[in-house]
């Protein structure tokens, strides 16, 4: 998907000028320092059953993961990775098809890392993706759920509501560090780094909601629940002056 963050947001660099980057070739030698872009966030979702029962489901996710990462292209690597090509993205008349390969820790006391590694046998792509996300299970009373509870069973024909469920909650961090070719540097630092940190979260913002989703429908789906309506998950961006405050 192209960036189109530069068509909504007038900036200090003339049309004519970027017009002229974006014609010159992207074969052109990278730069060896690279440009970082980060985000974070946080969110929840919430599933219609014990703890127990959804950290099973959690633990065989060779079972679903390649299925609700859809449309992102995966491919398992060993026990407990993937490679995941995330789509094309770009600005500036640059295009990248971002690719990462990340792991899925085993829990520990309800507690589940993901983090990313080298693609292996892949050569340098020009960027490098430092990926890292934890995620927690805890049972809470279903009194405390999100509106829309009663309806997702009543539409099921369900109006006994289950006692417990269980609210699943992630923390993820994302440090992209790309090497331009020399054409993009022609561009103010600070504009390449605006559009970089808010075309990362573009991406955030597309994928984890539609695999949030995915993975609450495959969930309740095979186990005969009611599938949990929108409010039931929830994704914010973890601001700078929020991370300052709490440091």
């Amino acid at each position: 998907m192209q960036c189109q963050w530069l068509n909504n947001h007038p900036n200090n660099v003339s049309e004519g000028s970027v017009s002229h980057l974006e014609e010159q070739k992207v074969t052109e030698p990278l730069e060896a320092t690279p440009v970082h872009f980060k985000t974070q966030f946080a969110g929840y979702m919430e599933m219609y059953s014990d703890a127990d029962t959804v950290a099973n489901y959690l633990n065989a996710h060779q079972g679903w993961f390649c299925r609700c990462a859809a449309p992102m292209k995966t491919e398992p690597i060993g026990n407990n990775g993937y490679i995941l090509t995330v789509g094309r993205f770009g600005s500036f008349g640059y295009d990248v098809e971002p690719k990462l390969a990340v792991v899925l820790e085993p829990s520990i006391n309800g507690i589940y890392n993901m983090h990313s590694i080298p693609i292996p046998d892949e050569p340098y792509l020009g960027y490098e993706v430092d990926y890292q996300a934890s995620m927690t299970i805890k049972e809470v009373p279903s009194h405390v759920a999100s509106a829309g509870i009663k309806k997702a069973f009543k539409k099921q024909n369900n109006t006994q509501l289950p006692e417990i469920i269980t609210k699943v909650e992630w923390h993820l961090g994302m440090d992209v560090a790309v090497q331009f070719p020399k054409f993009i540097h022609k561009l103010p630092l600070s504009m390449i780094q605006k559009t970089g940190d808010r075309l990362l979260t573009q991406i955030v913002r597309q994928i984890s909601p539609r695999l949030t989703y995915k993975v609450q429908e495959d969930f309740h789906s095979g186990h005969n629940l009611p599938i949990p309506p929108k409010t039931s998950r929830h994704l914010e961006k973890i601001e700078e002056s929020s991370l300052e405050e709490a440091a």
